[in-house]
């Protein structure tokens, strides 16, 4: 019996579809610049990443990616 991997799940699909066709709000600025310090504070460098890039994107969110 051979398996292929990944394995194909029809409601994956489905499921990354409506998250790309719907528009999620972004936290306020002030929320994750808080976010950003915690992180800091804590060595979480990945959280850092996180944080600094969801602060610029909801910033200027029309000039990022163009």
């Amino acid at each position: 019996m051979t398996a292929k991997w990944p394995i194909s799940r029809p409601t994956e699909h489905a499921a990354i579809r409506a998250v790309c066709r719907s528009g999620r709000p972004t936290p306020p600025v002030p929320a994750l610049m808080a976010a950003l310090l915690d992180a800091n504070e804590r060595r979480d460098r990945e959280g850092v990443c996180l944080a600094a890039h969801r602060v610029v994107r909801s910033a200027a969110p029309s000039e990022v990616g163009e």
